[in-house]
């Protein structure tokens, strides 16, 4: 009896997603990768950009603004440890390995490089890293595991975080089409965080300066948020990230003040102060 190859079935979902009218998180097959570090170059004065390379980056898939690879650095005596294929997943050993996750900024498939932004914070495992980073050192990378797929049949989008949720915002800002409208909202430090991005004409981008006050504390990024009056009558997708706590309110609102369908909004706890390796789903 003849195999059906199933390897491309992500793909044909992915492209019913886009010409749907909701929005799906699509499952890809994940790779572990060997690559290595091609350059590096400050993104404003907060982000860090790591290109990765090497023909270990052959036949990566990235689909979605939102995807990640995660980042694997060896145990504290200097051993590797790597998950291993288990069909369209990893398998990973135990106890766990030291990983980071990071959007996944760029993809060129034409030359195979990849771009991993990275916050730079005092005592980061993956922020040491970077700042470190020189062309020609090795980094293995797992993933993407999937995407969330957002189609454009949207009427006005709504995207928020603080620094870490940039790249996802930016690259998402890029890849809407031309006549997309909506809002976006990113905390940052100050001006110098600040960086160019390439927004459809219909959105208004607006920077959030914290000023002396921590990363993941106050609550401009909330207040800019649940002041956005969605015109009645238009279906409104919302996309938040940033510091755990400090995005919970939007659960609410979304839910309670737009009355949205979970399908219609993601809001995702990339960080959580005082924790140095958090991972919402593993709470």
């Amino acid at each position: 009896m003849s195999r059906v190859d199933h390897r491309g079935r992500h793909l044909d979902r992915i492209a019913e997603v886009r010409a749907g009218l909701r929005a799906e998180k699509v499952g890809y097959p994940i790779g572990i990768r060997e690559t290595e570090v091609v350059r590096t170059a400050m993104v404003g004065a907060g982000l860090l950009r790591v290109t990765l390379g090497g023909t270990g980056t052959e036949g990566f898939e990235a689909h979605a603004p939102d995807e990640h690879v995660k980042l694997i650095f060896p145990d504290p005596d200097g051993s590797l440890r790597l998950p291993e294929r288990n069909g369209a997943m990893l398998r990973w050993p135990r106890p766990a390995l030291a990983t980071r996750q990071y959007t996944v900024r760029r993809y060129d498939p034409g030359t195979g490089e990849i771009d991993i932004d990275v916050a730079l914070h005092a005592g980061g495992l993956a922020s040491a890293w970077a700042s470190e980073a020189r062309p020609g050192a090795v980094m293995h990378i797992a993933g993407p595991p999937g995407g969330l797929i957002v189609p454009p049949s949207y009427d006005r989008y709504l995207l928020a975080g603080d620094i870490t949720a940039l790249p996802a915002i930016a690259r998402r800002l890029e890849e809407l089409p031309g006549s997309a409208k909506g809002w976006a909202f990113v905390e940052v430090a100050d001006v110098a965080e600040e960086i160019e991005v390439s927004a459809p004409e219909g959105f208004e981008v607006r920077w959030l300066h914290r000023g002396d006050l921590s990363p993941g504390t106050g609550d401009a990024l909330v207040r800019a948020v649940t002041a956005v009056s969605v015109p009645e009558g238009e279906r409104v997708y919302v996309w938040a990230a940033g510091e755990a706590g400090l995005v919970k309110p939007l659960r609410r609102w979304v839910r309670d003040e737009l009355g949205l369908e979970k399908v219609d909004h993601d809001i995702t706890g990339y960080w959580k102060r005082g924790c140095a390796d958090f991972d919402e789903d593993d709470h």
